[in-house]
Parts: C-alpha cells; structure tokens; sequence
C-alpha cells in the first residue's frame, strides 16, 4: 500500500512526464532540422555564407558612427562575413584583412573576465544583468535603476566592468583586458591609436558616466583610469576573421577552437550567454531574437557577433549603422544565415 509520501511523489513524477510529452509534442515541428533534416555539410555553410554577402552587399542604408569622429572615416563599402565552427573550420566571404576597431563588441568578453576572476555573482551583484530597454549610452538608465551600472554590455555596466578586473596598477589592468580578448581572438592584436585618441579627446559622455558611477559607489578604481583602459579596450583593432574565432570560442563552451585554450569555465558560457540575448543589440535587443534566435554582440565599429551555442559562430563587419547603432548590413546577413540554416534558439526563423 502506498504511503502519502510515496504517492504524492508519484503523482508529482507523473505531472512531470506529461508535462516533457506535451513540451515535446509542442516543439516538435520547430526542431525540423534536428529531428529530422541532414546534417550541415561544408557545402552548406559556404553556401549560405555566399548567398549573404551577395544578396546584402550593395545595401546602401544606414551611415558610419561619427560621434567618434574617425569612424566616419571608414570605408562604408567594405563587408565581410566569417562562420567559424567550434572545430576551426572558417567559411567566409567578403573583406577578412581590414581591421577595424573592436568597439562594444568587445563588452561581453571583459564580462567574461569579471566571470572567469570573480564569478557570475560578482557580475551580477556589482554591475548587474538588466537590458536597460535605453540606449546604449543612456545616463536616465542609471537614475531609473537602483543598481546604476544595470548590465555590463551598456557603457555604464561596461566601464564598471573594466574597474572590477583585479589589478593594483592601470597597467595590469590593461594587461589583463588586452590578455582575454587575444585569447579569444587566438592572436596578439594591437590598439589602433588613432581610434583611441578620436575616441578619448571625446569622451566626455563616458566621463560623465565613470564620475557618476563613482559617485554612487558602483565604480570600482580611480575613473579615469576606467575611462582610459574601456575606451582602449574599445580601440582594439580586429578583422572579420578574428571576431568570428572569438564568437566560436564560446560556440565551443569557453575553449579556442584553434590555440585549445581555455579562456572561460564551460558552466559560465550559458550566463554570458543569456547576457548577449537580452541586451547584445543594444534597445533593439528585443527586435533581434524575434528575428534572429541568437545571442550576439554588436558595435558602432561595425562588426556583429552571434553565436550558436555548440555550433558556431557568425562574425560580421559593415560600418553603416542604423539609428539603433547596429550594422544595417551585418544584421541582414545574420538574421540570413540563421534562418537558412535553422540554427535560432527557438526554432528556425524566416530569413530575409
């Protein structure tokens, strides 16, 4: 005879099964290509990496950053697009040499430093993983929220990110942000100085953040010094290619696909994640995983990154920006590819 326990535990087992059945049956006809489609081939992936460039190529929206005035002195022509798997297979077409600067892009990977030294809670308690719904530079954000700094991929949460990396000197702590993005990148890689002076002659939105930040005692070293290392991180030149290695560096759960070094614990990968979805594209992050499914990174720079969780990754450069920020061309393409290839979180979605 069944005591209470017992069967309240089997009545309880019984919900859960059901439950994963009706999950299952639900989700079904939205796993087409896992359930039932081939398996990717190379041929597909270049295909479809083909048929972007291609159809995106001569889009003429959008205009170049030119708050940071030599931004607008990039060649708005050029494009690329690089598919890196977690096994180090590149499939790209377009521009793959020019190297551009990193810019926002660069957020959630010295996010994932604060993880890889401190720990997820320490992100989450000191910056915070709130999408803002503001832009990016938004100051109301941080008056609206109590934790000021809201999320590290908005400069607020990016800046006080940059002042939470252990350091006892602005050299270290240069070091250490230069260090984790090369690592990710699978390559030394070096500031473009004429980006940084453009960009820290007119800083003075961000040194009005870092000062309030300060002020509310979510800044975590001199700010100044926080301005001088973010606004460098966000100075490092990239190219296509390398950007693409760094999305498929977390593709393949924290480790390069190509030096096979561990850069982040695979249990943190899911968190930074999370954090690229709700808040990667800015206050159009919302617009994105309707269309596209993927976590991913953008920058006025004019490269994206997005990334498929065990897969790989989709890097691309194309300076014209919409008025969100977000690479009109870049965006395109991405949201091109994921629905070609099935690959969104939650289904494949319709291409462009």
């Amino acid at each position: 005879m069944l005591t209470p326990r017992l069967a309240a535990g089997l009545a309880t087992l019984t919900r859960t099964l059901a439950l994963a059945l009706a999950l299952s049956v639900t989700l079904a006809p939205f796993n087409v290509r896992s359930a039932a489609a081939a398996p990717l081939t190379a041929e597909d992936y270049q295909r479809v990496v083909d048929e972007a460039y291609a159809k995106f190529k001569d889009v003429k929206d959008g205009a170049n950053a030119d708050y940071i005035p030599i931004l607008a002195t990039v060649p708005s022509e050029m494009f690329g697009i690089a598919l890196v798997t977690r096994d180090g297979k590149i499939y790209a077409a377009g521009e793959q040499k020019y190297e551009f600067s990193i810019q926002s892009v660069s957020k959630p990977f010295t996010a994932s430093l604060i993880m890889a030294e401190q720990g997820p809670k320490v992100l989450r308690e000191k910056i915070g993983v709130e999408p803002t719904g503001l832009p990016f530079n938004s100051k109301l954000a941080m008056e609206l929220y109590e934790s000021r700094s809201v999320n590290p991929l908005v400069n607020a949460g990016a800046i006080a990110a940059v002042s939470l990396v252990q350091a006892d000197s602005e050299q270290a702590r240069w070091n250490k942000v230069l260090g984790n993005i090369e690592a990710y990148a699978g390559r030394k890689l070096q500031v473009l100085e004429e980006v940084y002076d453009s960009e820290y002659e007119t800083a003075w939105s961000n040194r009005g953040i870092a000062n309030l930040l300060f002020n509310y005692g979510r800044l975590y070293s001199d700010p100044e010094e926080a301005l001088r290392v973010y606004t460098r991180q966000c100075s490092i030149g990239i190219n296509t290619r390398d950007l693409g290695i760094m999305g498929a560096t977390l593709a393949n759960e924290g480790v390069n696909p190509f030096t096979g070094k561990r850069v982040l614990d695979a249990e943190d990968v899911p968190e930074l994640l999370a954090i690229m979805a709700t808040a990667g594209f800015y206050d159009e992050s919302g617009e994105w995983m309707y269309r596209s499914g993927l976590p991913a990174k953008t920058g006025v720079g004019g490269g994206i990154v997005a990334v498929v969780p065990g897969k790989f990754a989709i890097a691309t450069f194309s300076p014209p920006l919409n008025e969100a920020g977000n690479s009109v061309r870049g965006l395109k393409a991405i949201n091109y590819i994921s629905g070609e290839l099935g690959v969104g979180l939650f289904g494949p979605n319709r291409s462009e």
